[in-house]
């Protein structure tokens, strides 16, 4: 059901086959716009009063001795009661929301920064993808959750995998990245799960969600099939196998699909 919902697309678009030989997905024309988001975004920040400190952070990005981005992961938890009822220890609606509104102030500061000739030249400086404080946000919450806490973070990324757009384009960015960037391998093996668990289920599977995965195991850079969590039986090995040869198969490429997003300097 969840990759039905996601999987829709505007009626008047034509979506690229994401297994064609050196797509760019940075160059398409729809990457820069943002899709029609009718909810409120940010409700569940404002039910917590928290809009106005990520808000702050985000404008400010304060070095040092900042307390916003310690006590973020504590902000995320509900009260053993809640808990109790809900079955989760964190606030879900209150994830997504962090996600999204972070991830879409990303997107207009960014938009804002580099000129649209330059966007869709491919020649982004990479400093301007990486200096941010939505990136510290999103590195901060991968390295300091737990692992049910990630899993629902990582979940709440992936639900913006969609047909392509600004969102899509920047939360792909974003797992990629942490992927790259992970410092324990039970972070890219979550990654690989959430990925993976929407692939293996019937179609239809998102646009984006599909160029996600297809980079991953077929860009060198990410040394994916070397993973010990691929490895650590046949029968998981074989699994991975299956999906990725329904995904455009097995074999690397030189380039990445997002290259202007991640590049070589990033890692």
């Amino acid at each position: 059901m969840r990759n039905i919902i996601l999987s829709a697309f505007p009626r008047n678009m034509r979506l690229p086959d994401p297994s064609t030989p050196n797509l760019k997905i940075d160059l398409l024309p729809e990457i820069r716009e943002s899709p029609r988001i009718l909810s409120e975004v940010d409700a569940a920040l404002k039910a917590k009063q928290m809009k106005a400190d990520v808000d702050e952070y985000l404008k400010t990005r304060p070095q040092g001795g900042c307390s916003f981005l310690t006590e973020l992961k504590q902000r995320l938890l509900l009260s053993p009661s809640e808990a109790a009822s809900a079955g989760t220890r964190y606030n879900v609606p209150l994830i997504n929301s962090l996600v999204l509104y972070v991830g879409m102030q990303a997107i207009q500061q960014l938009q804002s920064r580099v000129p649209h000739a330059q966007a869709t030249a491919n020649t982004v400086p990479m400093s301007v993808f990486l200096v941010s404080a939505a990136l510290d946000i999103f590195q901060s919450l991968i390295g300091d959750l737990d692992t049910e806490g990630r899993y629902l973070f990582l979940n709440a990324i992936a639900n913006q995998l969609r047909y392509p757009n600004s969102h899509t384009h920047y939360f792909s960015f974003i797992l990629l990245y942490s992927f790259a960037e992970a410092n324990q391998e039970i972070i890219q093996e979550q990654i690989t799960r959430v990925l993976l668990e929407r692939l293996i289920v019937n179609k239809p599977h998102p646009w984006g969600l599909l160029i996600t995965f297809i980079e991953l195991i077929k860009n060198p850079r990410y040394n994916f099939w070397n993973r010990s969590f691929i490895r650590c039986a046949p029968e998981i090995e074989k699994l991975f196998e299956s999906v990725a040869r329904s995904c455009g198969g097995l074999k690397p490429v030189d380039e990445g699909m997002v290259s202007g997003w991640v590049s070589e300097t990033a890692h």
